[in-house]
């Protein structure tokens, strides 16, 4: 059964690319692994910091530096704090153990960056701090957690649950989601359909990605595939 396994990269977008690479390399000790035109998207640079078998990234798209941050809005501006729909509130990133968790909190603040914490949660522990640009930035560890967040059900709150509308039976269904085999590949893209998500293109350029071939995408990325180590390697 195929099923999601963990994150491969969490894209954070930058006006500042280097501050933001120089925090957290110097900061958090994220190793920097690449950095690179973004496939696809003109003038933009993709970054890729290390974070243990999966990636942290930022994409610095042109005229970024020039949209105005404004928490509340665009940004939570502290781990209880309100944002749009749709945008992040804050990131949490993981260690093994309270020491690691102290041992980090240490290194921060080494770095003249506040950090606050640990805060108890019961299904784990954390600091707190910020970044460049506004984020709102979490490490925590699971270890010594008093109810750890794998045991069903423990972290199901019924009066919460009903607040936000859902049914006995829909809550049954999203803690047990049905199972899916696949078909290997063979589902066709659907048409259009106004109520579901969609990615923000002129509609008349999403037409055309929505009815171009899969095997013609796969045939137009294929020039990414390489990466630019010789461009490295002659410095």
């Amino acid at each position: 059964m195929s099923k999601l396994n963990s994150v491969h990269h969490i894209a954070i977008s930058t006006g500042d690319m280097k501050k933001q690479i120089a925090f957290f390399s110097d900061v958090l000790g994220m190793e920097l692994m690449a950095l690179y035109w973004m496939h696809g998207a003109e003038n933009a640079w993709h970054g890729f910091m290390k974070l243990g078998e999966e990636s942290f990234a930022f994409v610095y798209v042109p005229k970024n530096e020039e949209i105005e941050s404004t928490t509340g809005v665009t940004h939570a501006g502290n781990g209880a704090g309100g944002s749009a729909p749709g945008t992040m509130q804050h990131i949490a990133f993981n260690v093994a153990t309270r020491d690691d968790l102290l041992h980090m909190r240490d290194r921060i603040r080494s770095r003249g960056v506040n950090v606050l914490g640990p805060v108890l949660h019961g299904l784990c522990q954390s600091i707190y701090f910020a970044g460049p640009e506004g984020l709102v930035l979490e490490v925590s560890t699971s270890e010594g957690a008093t109810a750890p967040l794998d045991t069903k059900g423990t972290w199901i709150d019924m009066e919460v649950v009903e607040l936000a509308g859902i049914s006995s039976d829909e809550l049954k269904q999203y803690m047990n989601p049905e199972p899916y085999e696949g078909e290997d590949g063979g589902v066709a893209q659907p048409a259009y359909d106004e109520t579901k998500p969609h990615m923000d293109y002129p509609k008349e350029v999403y037409d055309l990605i929505l009815a171009t071939p899969d095997e013609a995408i796969i045939a137009q990325s294929a020039e990414f595939t390489d990466p630019p180590a010789d461009n490295f390697k002659s410095r």
